[in-house]
This record gives C-alpha cells, sequence and structure tokens, in this order.
C-alpha cells in the first residue's frame, strides 16, 4: 500500500496565538488517531517547511495528528525570536485549538529545537495544570556552543512525560550529556536517531537502519504515547 494514501488532507488556518498576533497553523489529521501532537517550529524556519512538514506526515502514517503553527515572530518576518512569555502564549491557545480538533483525543506537546525547548517551559510553568499528557523534543537544543546545562535546568519542574528525539551527530545536544540530563528526571526518555544531525539528516553510508530517520522518529513517539 502506498503510504501517502493513509493520509488525508491537511487544514490550513489561523488563530490568535496572542492578543495581538494571528498565526497561521495547519492541521494534519491522522486516520482513527490515538493522539493530537501540536508542533511547533525551530528558530529559523517556519512551520510549512519541509522538515516539519515531514515530521507531521510521518507521525500522521502513525495515527497521531498534529497541529503546527507560527509563533508571532516568524509570522510578522522577524529576525528575532519571541520572548517565551509570548510563546508560552501561542502554546496555550494553540493548545484550545487542538482541543476542537482533537475531538477528545489525548493532547500532546512539542516541537523541533526552539519549539521544543518552548513547549518545555510551557510544561514547566503550568505542570499538571498544562492540559497535555506529555512533551516531545525533536532535537532538544540543549547547548548551542560548548555543551552545557543551563537550558535543561526547568526540565525537573515538568511533571508530564517528556521524550527526547536526538540525533547522534547533534551540534547542539551532545548525546552523553544529553543521557546524563534525562537519567535524573523521573518520566523522561531519551532515544538516539543514528547518524542524525539538529535537522535530521543523515550519513547515508554509515546509518545502518533502512527505516528513514523520519519514520523512525514517528513510530518511536507512537509507542511512546501508547505506553505513556
Amino acid at each position: 500500500m502506498d503510504m501517502d494514501s493513509l493520509l488525508q488532507t491537511a487544514t490550513h488556518m489561523t488563530f490568535d496565538a496572542t492578543s495581538e498576533a494571528t498565526v497561521d497553523a495547519t492541521f494534519q489529521p491522522a486516520n482513527a488517531p490515538q493522539a493530537t501532537l501540536i508542533l511547533a517550529h525551530g528558530a529559523g524556519a517556519d512551520h510549512r517547511h519541509a522538515h516539519m512538514q515531514s515530521l507531521s506526515e510521518s507521525l500522521a502514517r502513525r495515527q497521531i495528528s498534529t497541529l503546527r503553527f507560527n509563533f508571532p515572530y516568524m509570522q510578522a518576518g522577524k529576525p528575532r525570536t519571541d520572548k517565551p512569555a509570548v510563546c508560552l502564549e501561542s502554546f496555550g491557545n494553540a493548545r484550545n485549538v487542538a482541543l476542537d480538533l482533537a475531538d477528545g483525543g489525548p493532547l500532546f506537546m512539542g516541537g523541533h529545537s526552539f519549539g521544543g525547548r518552548m513547549s518545555s517551559l510551557y510544561g514547566a510553568e503550568y505542570g499538571d495544570d498544562s492540559g497535555i499528557e506529555g512533551l516531545i523534543y525533536f532535537s532538544f537544543p540543549l547547548h548551542s556552543g560548548a555543551p552545557d546545562r543551563k537550558r535543561a535546568s526547568h526540565l525537573e519542574s515538568v511533571t508530564v512525560h517528556q521524550l527526547f528525539l536526538s540525533g547522534t551527530r547533534d551540534k547542539m545536544a551532545e548525546l552523553t550529556l544529553l543521557q546524563t540530563v534525562v537519567d535524573e528526571l523521573p518520566l523522561a526518555t531519551l532515544h538516539p536517531l543514528h547518524t542524525g544531525d539538529h535537522g535530521y539528516k543523515i550519513l547515508k553510508r554509515t546509518r545502518t537502519s533502512e527505516e528513514s530517520i523520519y519514520n523512525e522518529a514517528a513510530r518511536v513517539a507512537a509507542e511512546w504515547i501508547s505506553a505513556a
């Protein structure tokens, strides 16, 4: 069976991310969805980037619907990311949209790089009142330059399950250091994606798995959601 035949048509929409910003969003429904994931983009590319679309479509094939959206700075074409407070407000309003679209199923939150880190701040800020079952980080940006743990200091305040899907070549998350961080979190799981970099580009000559990195990430996410 053609895997693309399993995909439903995505719906493009807008919603008010904040009281001052209306943003574009895309809902990718899954057939018989087991969950809906609010999926935020990284710092440098919007929610329609090919990487984000590949994540969304791979997840849909694993019965996970996704709601992708632009942060206000990206919608406005500004080079600097929004302040965390704006991002958290955006996530909160995206959550309300996703609840309407999810039709009662469990709701998860996450994103690529910057978007994933902002979702973790949302989880840390709102805890059990976040209204989400768990957080999924596609390339959590643990550090920007020399390896350190400063960006992980709030993760211990997250009270829901956390899944880290990180490439073994990700220069923004040295794997041994990231594993140490995850080991200290009671509800966290790390799955290394062999030869993947921060944007999930792989080394074709040395990657041993015949499964694509996007399909692997989606499969692991679906299995993790089922067990959460």
